[in-house]
């Protein structure tokens, strides 16, 4: 089935769904999963799913030719003008329409209201997640590339710190070797967290220089063909200390847990809860402070929730993140990250490095 037909499938009562891209940063990543485009910029672009599983795509004389290599039936305009009347005569059969909420600007809504002042918008949020979240062959392969550019990264960062290393200069090196190595791009803004630094989570590069002793953690990832990668790993630099020793052995158990719950079927909330178990069963219990992981695609973060709360049910094709971690304010934290394919059996890590406690020297 394609990937339209997919969404069609579960959109109930609804006439269309129309997946609208703004101007650079608010475009929605679902256009180009249901256009297949590698490039192009497209904003302003539409793609509309209609009941019966057709695409029609919407773009600027500026992406004509690009368009073309995608799918859906395209429809070129060169004025505002043209726009409308492209709109007027896709809508002209729609009653109720549903919109991807979280990520169509405001002024796409406008738009549509002009065009058709009676039409009726719905939340389709929730079928857009259930569609892009189960991955097909030509997606795993890409995001299995991103995560092999990702690993050999990750297994020359012992080779990449020394005294006196800044957090930037590790970070801008990493970037670069994910490029030369074939990455199209940064899954995110690449995390280096030295020392007292890498108890915070989401902590950005600085000044701040290694020293002995100190935790160097990596979160970071390549895109492949527009696909992500997801990989945290913790070294150190000479020898931390029992503390920090013992708080890695701990993380990498509990990720291990979480890793041999994951199947289809299984509540995303049990995966969360078996690594938690695990640390909270030490003294460093409260000291997990986000949840196991998260959906990863397009988007580093896409909706499948590994968390406490969760009432996901993993499925055969979901690619989530396996990322416990502990954090001791003042001294550091421990993070250790794979991306993981979920599996007919079971799963598949997708990301590949050297897992044990590490000392470069």
């Amino acid at each position: 089935m394609s990937r339209s037909g997919r969404l069609s499938s579960l959109m109930g009562d609804l006439d269309a769904v129309i997946i609208a891209n703004g101007t650079e940063p608010f475009l929605d990543s679902t256009f180009w999963y249901l256009t297949e485009q590698m490039s192009g910029s497209f904003e302003g672009s539409i793609a509309m799913v209609h009941k019966d599983g057709t695409l029609d795509v919407i773009v600027s004389q500026l992406e004509e030719e690009i368009a073309r290599s995608g799918t859906g039936e395209l429809h070129v305009y060169k004025t505002g003008q043209e726009y409308k009347d492209i709109l007027t005569e896709l809508l002209k059969d729609c009653k109720k329409v549903g919109v991807n909420s979280g990520s169509i600007p405001y002024s796409a809504i406008r738009m549509l209201r002009k065009v058709r002042e009676d039409l009726e918008f719905e939340d389709a949020s929730g079928i857009v997640s259930e569609t892009v979240n189960v991955k097909d062959g030509k997606e795993v392969a890409c995001i299995r590339k991103a995560c092999e550019i990702t690993s050999k990264v990750a297994n020359e960062l012992p080779s990449m710190i020394s005294e006196g290393v800044s957090e930037k200069e590790v970070a801008s090196e990493m970037d670069i070797r994910m490029r030369r190595y074939g990455g199209t791009g940064n899954a995110f803004d690449t995390i280096a967290a030295f020392g007292k630094y890498s108890a915070e989570p989401h902590h950005m590069p600085c000044d701040y220089r290694l020293k002995k002793g100190d935790t160097a953690l990596f979160d970071f990832g390549a895109k492949y063909d527009r696909y992500c990668a997801d990989l945290t790993r913790t070294i150190f630099l000479d020898n931390p200390g029992d503390t920090m020793r013992r708080v890695y052995e701990i993380v990498l158990k509990a990720q291990q847990a979480g890793i041999d719950t994951i199947r289809p079927g299984v509540n995303a909330e049990a995966v969360d809860a078996a690594a938690r178990e695990v640390i909270d069963s030490t003294e460093f219990k409260g000291r997990f402070i986000h949840s196991f992981g998260h959906g990863i695609g397009m988007d580093v973060h896409q909706e499948i929730h590994v968390s406490p709360r969760s009432k996901h049910v993993l499925k055969e094709g979901n690619i989530i993140s396996a990322e416990p971690g502990i954090y001791v304010p003042g001294v550091g934290g421990v993070r250790i990250e794979d991306t993981i394919l979920v599996t007919k059996d079971g799963c598949e890590r997708l990301t590949s490095f050297d897992h044990s406690f590490t000392i470069s020297r």
